[in-house]
């Protein structure tokens, strides 16, 4: 692959795209219809992917890793603040519910996907349980299961890279479906209905993000408030991963909960606005400065979808994810259907299965759905646990 315009030290100049990126996603969102309906987090993904693809900035760089290691962790706890726990049980039932109809429905697919390719991708049984994880879990489900089952660098590289671009599109098609008149037609959509009733007439993200009253001490408490929850919530599971020993299926179970950072920003988050809702819920700016560094992400995640390096590497492992993405889609959709359940909950519980729970509620934010931001963080999260289990399952049974 031909080295990039912009060299992967060059951080400044990565910032100042990444930063106007998603300036200029937020803009047209607010500025143009089509742009509303698409979403500013699409546009953003679509710009870096662009970018990335035609040589202007690298697929990998440090800048990158700020977003996913700071970034990210820093915007939960501040969307998190007028987040009431006391009111959230009945939306984490249905959406656990969900999650757990769509890890199934990904254990499916890579069963399906297997038996059609498994004579044309080479370690395709470790392949699978990695695919398994990941589209249960994440990244770090995908990292173990590489490892358990040996998978050879050159084939976990090619995997990566395939699961980057299929997650981006996936991404375009679940935060499209809102607006496709099937969907709203054959699913209730209690979420965007009332998105659509707050609107004033001019388009829904302009509508939403109007220009409100904010101080001086607000950004300074927003952002005391954002860092120190997230220093305290790395020490605890820092200390949780560290005591808690992994000698059983329940210790090790307990570990990946409690050792976990985005479960405890989540929770210390929701405990603060749930316990002190007229000190944290009174901080003005907090969805704001949240939702900017989420879009932030948006961009940071197209960036590694790579066509060339699909080209080249395996164009097959591109239909293998495609097949495990489309039955998970399927079963949580037709799933989600027969029991009645919101679209907006459907579509965010198969976010979580494909994306993880960072993704599910960064599409959660962009949309507006911010009632549903903490219970799939949560029920997300529990994915990190479980999928590790259903990759080493599916890869054992594959013989890999």
């Amino acid at each position: 692959m031909s080295t990039p315009l912009i060299s992967p030290d060059n951080t400044w100049m990565l910032w100042a795209i990444i930063v106007a990126g998603a300036t200029i996603s937020i803009i047209l969102e607010q500025k143009y219809k089509w742009a509303a309906t698409a979403s500013g987090a699409i546009i953003a993904l679509v710009l870096a992917m662009a970018l990335s693809n035609i040589g202007i900035i690298p697929t990998d760089a440090p800048a990158y890793d700020v977003v996913w290691g700071y970034v990210v962790p820093l915007a939960i706890p501040l969307l998190l603040m007028k987040c009431d726990i006391r009111k959230i049980g009945k939306e984490s039932g249905s959406l656990f519910i969900l999650f757990m109809a769509g890890s199934f429905g990904t254990a499916i697919g890579v069963l399906v996907s297997y038996s059609l390719l498994k004579n044309h991708i080479p370690e395709l049984a470790g392949i699978s349980a990695m695919m398994t994880g990941t589209y249960i879990g994440g990244t770090v489900n995908f990292a173990a299961l590489a490892g358990s089952f040996e998978v050879s660098g050159t084939m976990v590289s090619s995997a990566t890279v395939a699961d980057n671009l299929l997650m981006a599109l996936y991404f375009f098609v679940l935060i499209s479906i809102p607006s496709i008149t099937f969907f709203r037609k054959h699913f209730k959509h209690p979420y965007v209905d009332k998105m659509e009733a707050g609107s004033t007439g001019e388009n829904i993200a302009s509508s939403y993000w109007k220009p409100k009253e904010i101080a001086l001490k607000d950004i300074a408490c927003a952002a005391a408030t954002g860092f120190v929850i997230v220093a305290i919530s790395r020490a605890f599971a820092d200390l949780f991963a560290t005591m808690i020993p992994k000698t059983n299926v329940v210790l090790t179970i307990i570990n990946g909960l409690l050792g976990n950072q985005y479960l405890i920003i989540t929770t210390i988050s929701m405990i603060c606005a749930s316990a002190f809702p007229k000190i944290f819920g009174e901080i003005a700016g907090t969805q704001e400065i949240g939702t900017f560094l989420i879009y932030l992400f948006f961009f940071v995640i197209g960036v590694p979808a790579s066509l060339i390096e699909i080209i080249q590497n395996s164009p097959l492992l591109l239909v293998f994810c495609a097949i495990i993405v489309t039955i998970n889609m399927l079963v949580t959709f037709i799933f989600g259907k027969i029991f009645r359940f919101n679209l907006e909950d459907i579509i965010l519980a198969s976010n979580a299965n494909i994306g993880g729970p960072t993704t599910a509620v960064a599409m959660a934010i962009s949309k507006g759905w911010i009632e549903l931001v903490g219970p799939i963080m949560l029920v997300g999260t529990m994915g990190y646990v479980i999928g590790t289990y259903f990759g080493t399952f599916i890869g054992t049974i594959l013989g890999a």
